[in-house]
């Protein structure tokens, strides 16, 4: 591995979802300006607008699309207009 590419600040950041309210905490370098108190000790914090507490694909509420049927609609309707 090369010397002297990796950062040298990682420090323990707290992550929340916005959506949910939701938070974690990881070690990382993001810049943040906020500060959040947990469990009496003070992180620097970074808003999420989605993680994967939240995001219908990991929530299992996401909307299966049926594009098989669709086609097979549009080809019984378009499909045998030039067959002679």
């Amino acid at each position: 591995m090369k010397e002297g590419i990796h950062p040298k600040n990682y420090r323990e950041v707290v992550f929340k979802d916005m959506s949910n309210d939701e938070i974690f905490i990881t070690r990382s370098t993001v810049a943040s300006r906020e500060t959040i108190e947990v469990d009496g000790k003070t992180y620097p914090l970074v808003k999420l607008e989605i993680t994967s507490s939240s995001h219908p694909f990991f929530t299992g509420k996401q909307k299966l699309v049926d594009t098989a049927g669709r086609v097979d609609k549009f080809m019984s309707r378009y499909g045998n207009r030039n067959k002679k």
